[in-house]
């Protein structure tokens, strides 16, 4: 978009999420109260959305059924931000016009009355949800926003189980807490009135008090709300009303025009006609005392404020700073947060490679930082690594490699024992996935272990020839001994092992006997002549016989 000078315009907008469903107005349209657990479930998903709102430093400040949303799943949605405020802009809780924002029919006392809103303040708009949910009607009715706002100001509503008999008394108790006039008898966040209320359900203790302490702690009435308004608009809409002043003690009473007495002089031959005009004027001249009352306290307060001077003494904010959480546990930050005044609020885990797994990580405000003491600190930790790569296990034994694993935050889903040559029983040999593998730590990874048996499979090696045994038994690591001997077999020929084929420890020495061939013939040596006499003398002649 171009401006007319030609020059680019940048225009704000906002993308939301488009949501299917129905709001909780429609469910209680027929002034049909809830089952309890359906109330409390929907009332418990309003107070989550609020406890996320409320920690980014957002005030709703009209939560009201036609402001929540249920999807068709369930889901809880607190929809129309339009009037919210920062917390850090929460004093800002007039328009330009000087007027209260907000619904009147679960308008808060301090909205009502032009005062600073906080978180608490959507408590109590909250509480009046419930109480709608449960009864089938919300806790103060009138036939105005101003008469309704009177009663939020100055009126403790009925407990709802005086109006819907089945609702226990525990949850009486959340629900009466929720809407104490003094904010600080309130519950103080969305968590703590969403964990009474759970525990109100489940018959746990709760930290509600009993119903009559509320009668006893109503505050003064003096402080009274005041609007103009238009009369015909109804009190379920978003309205805007001019901020109320505290009234003086002396100041006379002002009543809503759903409890005046009307016309307690009218006699009973008065017309109906009459009777409405009466009514009127009455109307009419509360309106006006108000208001002169209004510019009076208005003024009253603009010269206090513009000269310095006031009343309420000025309470004294202790700051103190965040200390440094370095290579702490939570136990050990929760500690050094308690000793400087600060609250511990543990956030979600996060996944980091060089921090070991639950050490601190970050904080928020950071270290150093300077805040109200009593503040909230929201700290992270280190879930570890994100990823972890399957070590080499190669020769460990199964204790040492389960260690490792659990170290690396890998379980070991099963064992299995395979044969493996030269590697001792109860050696790992691998794993599934193998080393070097990476693995996601958020999906809890496992693996499976390979642990070798100690023993191989020896196959039959007679009747193979001596290279092809030499071969076979050094593939598994074996040992062997080799004998020669002649046999009708070839030679080089496999004719005997010791042990057989089959099973055999991997320290088995093998045994086996090779075949030379067949033993050589020899053939006999030929007969030698007799050598011939060179000397007659010196031989005998074999054929002499010798005489007797």
């Amino acid at each position: 978009v171009k401006s007319p000078s030609g020059r680019p315009l940048a225009l704000p907008y906002i993308v939301m999420e488009y949501v299917k469903g129905r709001t909780v107005a429609k469910l209680l349209r027929h002034g049909q109260a809830l089952p309890i657990n359906e109330a409390v479930q929907i009332t418990v998903g309003v107070l989550s959305a609020l406890e996320y709102s409320h920690y980014e430093g957002i005030v709703h400040r009209d939560i009201k059924p036609g402001n929540i949303m249920i999807t068709h799943d369930g889901k809880v949605k607190v929809m129309d931000f339009g009037i919210a405020r920062a917390l850090a802009d929460s004093s800002a809780t007039m328009t330009s016009t000087n007027s209260v924002v907000g619904t009147a029919q679960y308008l808060s006392p301090e909205q009502a009355r032009g005062e600073v809103v906080d978180a608490r303040s959507d408590l109590y708009s909250t509480g009046c949800l419930l109480y709608e949910l449960l009864t089938g009607k919300p806790p103060f009715q009138g036939d105005s926003a101003v008469a309704v706002a009177y009663q939020h100001v100055s009126e403790m509503p009925k407990p709802p189980s005086q109006v819907a008999p089945d609702i226990p008394e525990p949850l009486d108790r959340v629900v009466m807490k929720s809407l104490a006039k003094n904010r600080e008898e309130r519950y103080q966040s969305a968590a703590d009135m969403r964990n009474d209320l759970l525990s109100a359900v489940r018959g746990d203790q709760i930290s509600a008090p009993a119903i009559g302490t509320w009668q006893t702690t109503l505050h003064n009435p003096a402080v009274q709300p005041a609007a103009t308004i238009v009369a015909d608009q109804p009190a379920h809409t978003t309205q805007t009303m001019p901020a109320a002043r505290p009234l003086p003690q002396d100041a006379p009473s002002v009543y809503s025009p759903a409890s005046a007495d009307l016309d307690n002089s009218t006699d009973d031959e008065e017309d109906e006609e009459a009777a409405r005009k009466k009514k009127k004027k009455k109307i009419a001249a509360i309106v006006a005392v108000v208001i002169v009352v209004l510019l009076a306290i208005s003024g009253l307060t603009a010269a206090i404020v513009f000269s310095g001077k006031s009343d309420e003494p000025q309470r004294a904010v202790t700051m103190v700073e965040v200390p440094d959480l370095t290579g702490m546990n939570e136990q050990a930050a929760t500690t050094a947060l308690e000793n400087v005044g600060l609250k511990i609020v543990v956030g979600d885990e996060i996944p980091d490679d060089k921090v070991p797994e639950g050490e601190f990580l970050s904080s928020d405000p950071q270290a150093g930082e300077s805040v109200k003491k009593g503040s909230e600190v929201v700290v992270h930790f280190s879930a570890g690594p994100d990823e972890a790569t399957v070590p080499d296990l190669a020769g460990l034994t199964e204790d040492s490699a389960r260690q490792q694993l659990e170290a690396l935050g890998i379980a070991v889903s099963s064992v299995e024992i395979k044969d493996a040559a030269g590697i001792e029983k109860g050696k790992v040999i691998g794993t599934d996935p193998a080393a070097g593998s990476t693995l996601n730590l958020q999906n809890k990874p496992s693996i499976t272990l390979y642990v070798a048996s100690g023993e191989v499979e020896l196959d039959s090696l007679v009747g193979r020839s001596l290279g092809q045994a030499q071969a076979a038994l050094n593939e598994l690591k074996l040992q062997f001994d080799i004998t020669h001997v002649n046999s009708s077999e070839p030679a080089d020929t496999v004719i005997e092992q010791e042990p057989g084929a089959g099973k055999q420890p991997i320290s088995t020495r093998v045994k086996i006997t090779v075949s030379d061939g067949p033993a050589e013939t020899q053939e006999e040596p030929a007969e030698k002549p007799d050598p011939s006499p060179t000397d007659p003398q010196g031989v005998e002649d074999p054929t002499m016989e010798i005489p007797e």
